[in-house]
Formats: structure tokens, C-alpha cells, sequence
């Protein structure tokens, strides 16, 4: 998301010994910066969450990865969504505003093409403003 955080992904790869792995700047509702069937894995913390359009950016992960490929999520999900005009920026930056169900994260991610979609974890998080969030982990196979 910024240059500071591509920054310290590349010094911590290299610190580490990874050569196979590439960090791009990038929107991943409008325009992840990687070719059509390019990629094998997309693993994504918490950041889905963040979108305002969730569905066109299991979109774009859906068209950067190869046939087969696969994601690995983990976000939050609450027990009631609300709408962007009540939304609050402490909120939102804490994922808890941005959130959907987990029905509606689902099948965001179900239309999109997505098939074997499987909750590999879910754990209670926080409850705020009468709303439970869950923290769920979600493995999806293009």
C-alpha cells in the first residue's frame, strides 16, 4: 500500500533468504500490477476488509491467478453490517466498520468464480457497538 511497507517486505525477504517471492505496489480493487493466470497463491491479511468494493477485488485476485491457484484469507466478518454513510474512520481502520457478514463475505467471494471455498478458522474477535466480529481464515481455489 505505501513505499515504507514495500520497504521493510523486501528487507524482511531478503533478511529471511526468500528469492522467490516479488512485492508490487498495487490496488487490488482496480489494478493489481500482475499479468492475467500469473500467479500461484494469494494470501491477503486483513486487507479485503479494507476495500469499499470487496467483490471487484476477489475479482482481480481471481484474474491474476493461475487455473487452480489458490487464496488464503483472513479477515473479519460481523454479525451486522452497516452502511458506509454510519461508517467512522476509528471504526473502519480497525476493520470493524468495513466488515460484511459472513454470508455476504462469502458469497462475494463465491461470485466471483471462486469454487472449494472453505473456512479454515474462525475465532471470536471483538464485540463493538452490538455487533460480534469474527476473525475467519477462507482458502478458495480458482
Amino acid at each position: 500500500m505505501t513505499d515504507e511497507m514495500l520497504v521493510k517486505a523486501r528487507d524482511n525477504a531478503k533478511r529471511s533468504g526468500f528469492t522467490n517471492v516479488e512485492f508490487k505496489k498495487g490496488d487490488i480493487e482496480s489494478g493489481i500490477p500482475i499479468e492475467n493466470n500469473a500467479a500461484d497463491v494469494v494470501i491477503s491479511n486483513c486487507v479485503i476488509n479494507l476495500t469499499i468494493d470487496k467483490v471487484a477485488a476477489f475479482k482481480e485476485i481471481y484474474r491474476i491467478l493461475r487455473s487452480n491457484g489458490r487464496m488464503i484469507i483472513s479477515d473479519l466478518v460481523t454479525s451486522k453490517e452497516i452502511g458506509l454513510e454510519s461508517a467512522n474512520s476509528e471504526e473502519w481502520c480497525s476493520c470493524i466498520d468495513g466488515a460484511l457478514t459472513k454470508e455476504n463475505y462469502i458469497d462475494s467471494i463465491r461470485k466471483r468464480g471462486f469454487k472449494n471455498i472453505e473456512i479454515v478458522q474462525e475465532t471470536p474477535y471483538i464485540e463493538a457497538h452490538g455487533r460480534k466480529i469474527t476473525s475467519l481464515v477462507i482458502k478458495a481455489v480458482k
